[in-house]
């Protein structure tokens, strides 16, 4: 049994659970995933928290964290089904500001990683003791 309006080519539907138009629009894996974001806090609903069932309409702005991202978007479309990635792309519209911050963020994330490299072996004992060493020294 649905909790939201079945859509016919006669009726449209107007309003769409938010946990499943998140699942729909593929900002999470499954409809759980999405449920326990929104409980957590990670999704705004016109600058307000949110529950699971909150009917979501078009126009409305949501605000979404998801890992390191955060998107900030315009629903367009309404869907209570999941499909391709071009169909749940055309159910909402990203601003160019969230677009910029997140590219962003995710070029300062590459560039802290590029500084590091991973040791191709284990060290050796002449390694190990230097490490131990060096801890010795910053513990003073």
């Amino acid at each position: 049994m649905r909790d939201t309006p079945v859509s016919d080519d006669s009726n449209p539907v107007q309003t769409v659970r938010l946990d499943l138009w998140l699942w729909a629009a593929r900002f999470f894996k499954t409809r759980s995933l999405a449920k326990h974001a929104i409980e957590t806090g990670k999704i705004e609903v016109d600058g307000q928290r949110a529950k699971p069932s909150r009917a979501v309409r078009v126009g409305d702005a949501l605000r979404v964290a998801r890992a390191e991202e955060m998107f900030e978007i315009e629903v367009r479309g309404l869907s209570d089904t999941r499909g391709s990635a071009s169909v749940a792309q055309a159910l909402y519209a990203e601003s160019e500001a969230s677009r910029a911050a997140r590219e962003h963020a995710r070029a300062l994330r590459a560039a802290e990683r590029t500084g590091y490299r991973a040791p191709e072996t284990k060290p050796d004992k002449r390694a190990r003791r230097l490490i131990r060493a060096l801890g010795d020294i910053d513990a003073t």
